[in-house]
């Protein structure tokens, strides 16, 4: 009994699925002709099919478009992946080539020793190591791994390789301590280039300190260069401090041009003033000796 019901399902089955089948073809083959015919009725009607279906059928796109997003994303991501692979590798560079620019540094230091050259003050420096950054609210500095053994002394200039940090402000026997440009107590008298305007960087503990009491202010702008003037014997002239910015307050600020969020290796610049010269002469050299009266008096007499 259950053979001849399954029997007789299958002799239903068959007729109606060949004709779905032939009935799907025959709509597919006329969908393709109706898309092949060219004349201003297919035309319209073709039109008339896409507004009416197309955009009921927007469901119907939505995983499509989700996936293709997703696609995206992915290669996206790849390519950030790709890339911070490449600055990692950069950084690792960097780092070696730091190493070995320090190294060619102490080498050409004990040459120089060896060979007892005498090189202007003002252009040599002492390179030392960050070791802390004693940071507060209150005072702003770090401390350095050279001190009075390296011959470190009170108000040299520190800089990062690229612009002005600080200054030296307390000297031990192997460590020092740098007194940063944005520290509440520090006062450095600048210049505002090209117009040579002389301004006061004026640390207030933020990362864009200001500078007060310029001369002309109708002459400077922002994006000005801004250096030391070495007014006052403070630091060296010419020393990059940074760049003019506008602040939140239209008042004139600094963009300093060392990294303070890196500061792992600073250069104390040695500045040993000029020896005073009191008189004209002693430019070139010591003059002829005037004689006191006394002597010319002892002469005469002696002469006669």
């Amino acid at each position: 009994m259950a053979a001849r019901d399954k029997g007789a399902n299958e002799e239903y089955v068959r007729p109606i699925r060949r004709i779905l089948v032939i009935g799907l073809l025959m709509f597919l083959m006329a969908l393709f002709l109706l898309w092949r015919i060219d004349s201003p009725r297919a035309e319209r009607f073709r039109a008339m099919l896409v507004d009416r279906f197309v955009p009921s059928m927007d469901w119907a796109l939505v995983p499509v478009t989700k996936t293709v997003d997703m696609i995206e994303g992915f290669e996206s991501y790849a390519r950030l992946y790709e890339q911070n692979q490449d600055l990692r590798r950069e950084l690792q560079q960097m780092r070696a080539w730091r190493e070995a620019a320090l190294q060619l540094e102490q080498e050409n230091a004990k040459l120089l020793d060896l060979n007892k050259v005498r090189l202007d003050p003002a252009l040599t420096f002492v390179t030392g190591v960050v070791l802390a950054d004693s940071g507060s609210p209150f005072r702003q500095s770090v401390l350095l791994n050279v001190g009075a053994r390296d011959g470190i002394q009170d108000g040299w200039a520190t800089t990062d390789g690229l612009g002005l940090v600080g200054r030296i402000s307390g000297v031990g026997q192997t460590t020092s301590r740098v007194i940063l440009l944005t520290d509440p107590g520090s006062r450095i008298p600048v210049t505002i280039q090209p117009t040579g305007q002389r301004a006061l960087l004026v640390g207030d503990n933020s990362a864009l300190p200001p500078v007060e009491f310029i001369e002309d202010m109708e002459q400077v702008r922002p994006g000005d260069r801004v250096v030391s003037s070495g007014d006052g014997g403070v630091f060296p002239a010419g020393l990059l401090v940074g760049q003019l910015v506008t602040g939140p307050n239209r008042r004139l600020r600094v963009r300093l041009s060392a990294d303070y969020e890196r500061l792992e290796f600073l250069r104390v610049l040695r500045s040993t003033p000029a020896d005073p010269v009191g008189a004209p002469g002693g430019l070139v050299g010591p003059g002829p000796r005037l004689q006191e009266p006394s002597e010319i008096v002892a002469e005469e007499a002696a002469d006669g």
